[in-house]
């Protein structure tokens, strides 16, 4: 293997981005953002590493073995990678803008790092966009979140996508309540989670029937609900499924158009959420667009958002338009140049004087090439 190939290689995982990717990527941020910030969310800007304390508070132990972990060699103190941006904004709604009125809207961006990644996603490194709502209990919190995502993806141009709608505390909250032991619930959890209906069959009599109505009310969110309702739970649970009931008429009024479906059971990837949480897919796309969800931050202060996933977003992006990009032949008075910047052109311009500019630009991948003799451009 020659020196060429070896500085090619990267760790699994891991890999360079080209061009046009890293513009695609970067102009979805942007227009991420845009949309976020039109809406009310000031955008912040957690570093990407920190005390490894800090990220690990809290909700953030469900991510600690994800987690890449150095020593600091000016504190001596051990530091983590972030694997994930939105407990760092729950960190600043804490500290730094602890005083600030509530709720509190703040969006944010970045790349994060995992040490493993996942058979869906096996991307290590990844970027993040996403926005959290703090200090905001209320249902229409949680709508305001989902419609928000929605918006979000139609700007971008995203057809055919689905919300589906979960309860991860829900199964907890029903164990809770008929007494199981925490043994039995968390065996329930998985196989409820798994779909494993023969398993589902090994609670007993009175948790067995349960288990197996969750797993039949998976499906479209009109549906599902007519399951979910003629459940006969307690108090707690009940409250549960009636404050989805109520998202969901609330999105329905709001966007009819939007696809909802509810799975009841699934919990994988929620583990930190203490309340109604939900998942963004496209049709065709590999992966979860993004996740999002209640949860409580470190002083107990409940807070919602949600984070999309920009490698699986930009597999959802319908493919662009081929941009008008024009050769300026060397010589050419620069504010011409200039004037097709303005106008919305790419210009690349010349070096050197060149025996045939046509052939010179279709090299570098010009569409168009400027002519000075007659001061226009013409298509390649």
């Amino acid at each position: 293997m020659n020196n060429y190939s070896k500085k090619g290689l990267l760790p699994a995982g891991l890999a360079d981005m080209l061009p046009p990717a890293a513009a695609a990527e970067a102009e979805v941020s942007e227009a991420l953002m845009g949309v976020f910030t039109a809406n009310g969310y000031q955008r912040v800007k957690p570093p990407l590493i920190e005390f490894e304390e800090h990220l690990l508070e809290g909700a953030g132990e469900a991510l600690s073995s994800k987690m890449f972990r150095v020593m600091d060699p000016v504190s001596h103190r051990m530091m983590g990678i972030r694997t994930d941006i939105t407990l760092q904004v729950a960190r600043v709604a804490t500290t730094r803008m602890k005083q600030e009125a509530r709720p509190l809207r703040l969006s944010y961006a970045g790349q994060v790092l995992r040490v493993y990644g996942s058979q869906l996603r096996p991307e290590r490194q990844f970027a993040q966009a996403g926005v959290e709502l703090i200090g905001a209990p209320e249902i229409s919190a949680d709508a305001e979140l989902i419609l928000l995502a929605a918006e979000a993806l139609d700007q971008l141009h995203i057809d055919e996508c689905s919300i589906d709608l979960t309860l991860p505390t829900l199964l907890p909250t029903i164990c809770q309540e008929l007494g199981i032991d925490a043994e039995q619930t968390k065996e329930a959890r998985e196989a409820l989670d798994q779909k494993d209906a023969a398993v589902l069959d090994n609670f007993g009599d009175v948790l067995s029937p349960i288990l197996n109505s969750l797993l039949h009310a998976a499906g479209p969110a009109d549906l599902a609900l007519k399951k979910l309702t003629t459940l006969d739970l307690p108090e707690q649970s009940s409250r549960q499924i009636k404050d989805l009931q109520i998202l969901v008429e609330t999105l329905k009024e709001a966007s009819p158009d939007l696809e909802l479906t509810i799975d009841p059971g699934e919990y994988r990837g929620f583990e930190y959420q203490t309340g109604i949480s939900f998942t963004l897919f496209a049709r065709n796309v590999r992966g979860e667009l993004g996740r999002g969800g209640r949860y409580h931050l470190v002083d107990g202060e409940t807070a919602t958002g949600f984070t999309l996933f920009l490698d699986s977003v930009l597999r959802a992006v319908p493919a662009r338009k081929k941009e008008k990009k024009i050769y300026i032949p060397f010589g050419t008075d620069r504010a011409k140049a200039r004037q097709y910047r303005v106008d919305g052109w790419i210009t690349v311009c010349g070096l050197k004087q060149e025996q045939k500019n046509e052939v010179e630009a279709t090299r570098l991948g010009c569409t168009h090439l400027f002519v000075k003799e007659s001061g226009t451009e013409i298509t390649l």
